[in-house]
């Protein structure tokens, strides 16, 4: 769209530009870094169907974006550890602001805009102290940083928010690192992942821990549906033939149950790593994804059965489609499955990276 996004921009320039929505840049559905063939990221916006609406190019490998609820904003994060993020204009395609993290600080790739739009919560690893921090930015200050508060664990990953103003949730995958030694895991014997429910200013209401046997399953990825519901997609940092489950659902209620396929072969078939996780529109079903195993799984999200599974190459990205879910992979795709069977599927030539991003409203998971 570069003829509309030169008119826009010029628009913006003399002060007579409206106040710019997502539907001034093609009313995209869902955000997804990319590869292109010359090498160069990017930052793609897709419509509900999987075509490109538009595209930005980015410095580096991005990992995540957060998406403002109501502004064509991005923030699209490199992958960990990365010590910046951007702040993108979707509608003209330039860079309005940079996030640095603070001494001693990096970001692990992920983050989240508060219900107004008004701050923007960022998951980060204090890597001397060896502790989680959550990094608090005033949207309307230029993304200035005003505040930070404990992740309630190590490694925090994800962060999503809760619907109804409860606050957020957040995945501490229980894994330290430090930069000195790369992406070394330094404290696997004595890991604790959890997830921690914090409200905005702070305060933790809420833990959660897996039970001891599982506590080499780092809690890394996060959906929430409108019911309040927590799917949180785990890997596994044991011995590889243990196969444990890699798919938990925490409900509002505070129980927890963890999901598994019912063979030996289609629990080995994950690798031990699940990548992104989604609930369907409806709340009826949950999935996650494995770009180790190649594979989608698609579970019944109230008696835990495997409803189904499909196989596609570097399958990662996933989300909640009106149809079922939409799947993204790193050779181009990109499927909607429904009933158990595709439905669409396109091809860009774009290598799709890990994670697929609804915008808040256009769906279930993430709305508050």
């Amino acid at each position: 769209m570069p003829d509309r996004r030169s008119f826009l921009a010029g628009l913006v320039a003399t002060g007579l530009c409206p106040k710019a929505s997502w539907a001034d840049v093609g009313s995209p559905r869902y955000l997804s870094a990319a590869k292109r063939p010359d090498g160069a990221y990017v930052l793609c916006g897709l419509s509900a169907e999987g075509a490109i609406v538009f595209e930005i190019l980015l410095a580096g490998r991005g990992h995540a974006a957060a998406a403002h609820p109501t502004r064509p904003l991005a923030v699209a994060f490199a992958r960990r550890p990365g010590t910046f993020a951007v702040v993108l204009d979707c509608t003209t395609g330039l860079e309005t602001a940079q996030l640095s993290a603070p001494k001693g600080r990096h970001f692990y790739g992920h983050g989240t805009f508060s219900s107004d739009g008004g701050l923007l919560f960022t998951t980060e690893n204090d890597y001397e102290a060896a502790r989680g921090v959550i990094g608090v930015w005033d949207v309307q200050a230029g993304f200035q940083r005003i505040d930070e508060f404990p992740s309630g664990g190590i490694g925090p990953h994800d962060i999503k928010l809760l619907p109804d103003s409860r606050g957020l949730v957040v995945a501490n995958g229980g894994i330290e690192t430090h930069p000195e030694t790369g992406r070394a895991k330094l404290n696997i014997p004595s890991m604790r992942p959890n997830l921690s429910i914090v409200d905005v200013n702070g305060h933790q209401t809420g833990i959660c821990e897996l039970d001891p046997e599982f506590r080499k399953n780092s809690i890394r990825h996060l959906a929430v549906n409108k019911a309040g519901d927590v799917a949180f997609a785990m890997q596994w940092q044991g011995d590889v033939s243990d196969h444990p489950p890699l798919l938990g659902k925490w409900s509002v209620e505070g129980h927890v149950d963890l999901l598994s396929p019912s063979t030996p072969q289609q629990r080995a078939s994950m690798h031990g790593y699940a990548g992104s996780v989604a609930f369907s529109s409806d709340l009826t079903q949950v999935a996650i994804t494995s770009p180790r195993g190649g594979r989608a799984l698609v579970f019944d999200s109230e008696s835990g059965e495997l409803l189904f599974e499909t196989v596609v190459p570097d399958a990662c990205g996933i989300a909640d489609h009106e149809r079922g879910f939409v799947l993204t992979s790193g050779n181009g795709k990109i499927c909607i499955y429904a009933d158990r069977h595709p439905q669409r599927t396109t091809m860009h030539e774009r290598a799709w990276d890990n994670h697929l991003v609804e915008l808040a409203g256009a769906g279930s998971a993430g709305s508050a």
